[in-house]
């Protein structure tokens, strides 16, 4: 087994791999920017390196910086965690040359995964079900003439990224064409698809060995979403019967072997409400922020499991003997203002109280005297909650949130609560847009900028505080 990991990441992800690594008896490797010298993940791990300013991309976005920290360390394997660079597959190739192992799939296949447009070419020959979508788009009258082509409502995504970051909605040509006055489609790169309005996203997490072996750990609920991003997820989803959750499983496998993907990932779906069909929509090559709902139902460890396949192991498990229980949900606390459109609340935590007792489980970076920093994503902490039916897991989950207690910065607690105290979510009545429908006051106000440049399309997703 590894010796010394690096982790190439910061706050709770960071704190979650280190623990971990403490479990395997594996020495970690914080790395760290000027602004995060007190932060937890840096208290907690074996060996420390500053890898420069607060400004990300001269620190966790800076490949050289983070290598140099490798060598320095002699750490022998980097885990990325989720966001910065953990999609990148020049990072991840830089990493292997560099003759360290990287903790997560080739970078080949994050390449692959990576570009929508050549992820859903290699799901064609699988027979993998599509909404209907267009080539990438090189002018505004090639969209206009795409979108009609694919069908109103369509949805504008970036070929590059996830996450629900980026993306626009147009259910006429004139909704399309206020649009094309934000996006520049000729320094960022678009295609369309068709937009499935009265549907629920469905991921599933898919776990691949390096010698051909792949099962999946059940689905994720995502429909809980602000603009295409998630809020709340909960596992399993209440929408699908024994045989959609057979067929979904059946999907992402499928998916994954027709990539030939290895370690951890996650395939996610559009599930159609009018007629019951799933769509493929993207690969997540890394692990999600909702992980842990996953572990809950099924006692999988999904860090220790990625470090395992990285270092050369197969898999122990086969689809059999995964087994599922109760249901799980997890609450994303950020440092945002829900009742100002959620504006970021950057600052020092005055007093700090996580929840606990029975079945609550809180993933943080953070503690009182911490700080939100202004440079990086706003997300605190992550409330997840395993029940023996969804009615127990909501009911722990409000007695969770009420415990939770915040000061000196803004959080999203409050917009938990309400969307837990809502009827439609506690019946289950839910789809992509019950923010949009129940509480509307809650739905974040779109740019009104253009986007000139993927430099203007980067502000805008880290502008956006939520990772997929």
């Amino acid at each position: 087994m590894f010796k010394r990991i690096l982790i190439a990441n910061r706050g709770e992800i960071a704190v979650r791999v280190i623990r971990a690594c403490q479990e395997m008896g594996i020495e970690t490797v914080a790395v760290y920017s000027d602004a995060d010298k007190n932060a937890m993940h840096v208290q907690l791990a074996d060996l420390t390196y500053n890898i420069g300013p607060a400004d990300a991309s001269q620190s966790y976005l800076n490949m050289d910086a983070l290598l140099e920290a490798a060598k320095a360390t002699k750490a022998e394997a980097v885990h990325p965690g989720y966001g910065f660079l953990s999609e990148s597959s020049e990072f991840a190739e830089k990493v292997t040359n560099a003759g360290l192992t990287w903790i997560g799939p080739l970078a080949e296949t994050i390449r692959q995964v990576g570009d929508k447009d050549i992820a859903r070419a290699a799901m064609l020959p699988s027979g993998i079900p599509m909404a209907k979508g267009s080539d990438p788009l090189t002018s505004e009258s090639h969209a206009i003439e795409a979108a009609k082509e694919v069908g109103y409502p369509v949805i504008l995504k970036p070929v590059a990224g996830g996450g629900g970051k980026g993306m626009f909605v147009a259910y006429s040509e004139e909704d399309l064409k206020n649009i094309l006055q934000i996006v520049n489609l000729q320094s960022i790169k678009f295609y369309f698809e068709h937009y499935i309005e009265h549907s629920r996203h469905i991921e599933v997490q898919i776990v691949a060995d390096n010698y051909g072996t792949v099962i999946h750990l059940g689905e994720r609920e995502c429909s809980l979403q602000r603009r295409n991003q998630k809020l709340l997820e909960e596992s399993p989803s209440i929408g699908l019967s024994p045989e959609m959750r057979e067929e979904i499983g059946a999907l992402a496998i499928k998916a994954a072997k027709s990539i030939h993907y290895t370690n951890i990932g996650t395939v996610e779906f559009l599930f159609d409400l009018s007629n019951n069909q799933f769509y493929f929509m993207e690969i997540n090559p890394r692990i999600q922020v909702e992980h842990a709902i996953t572990e809950e139902v099924t006692g999988v460890d999904l860090v220790r499991t990625q470090i395992h396949i990285a270092f050369g192991e197969p898999l122990t498990l086969s689809q059999k003997d995964i087994e599922f229980h109760g249901h799980a949900i997890e609450c994303r606390i950020n440092a945002e203002d829900p009742d100002n459109n959620f504006l970021p609340s950057p600052g020092k935590i005055e007093f700090y109280h996580e929840p606990g007792g029975p079945r609550i489980r809180v993933d943080s970076g953070i503690s009182a005297g911490l700080s939100i920093e202004p440079d990086y994503d706003s997300l605190m902490a992550k409330v997840v909650v395993h029940g023996r039916t969804r009615g127990d897991a909501i009911k722990i989950m409000q007695r969770a949130l009420n415990e939770f207690k915040v000061e000196g910065v803004k959080t999203t607690i409050s917009l938990h609560k309400r969307i837990l105290e809502d009827t439609s979510f506690c019946t289950g009545d839910i789809d992509t847009q019950f923010i949009k429908k129940r509480l509307p006051a809650y739905e974040q106000t779109p740019p009104k900028r253009k986007l000139k440049d993927q430099m203007d399309l980067a502000a805008l997703i880290n502008s956006s505080m939520y990772y997929a």
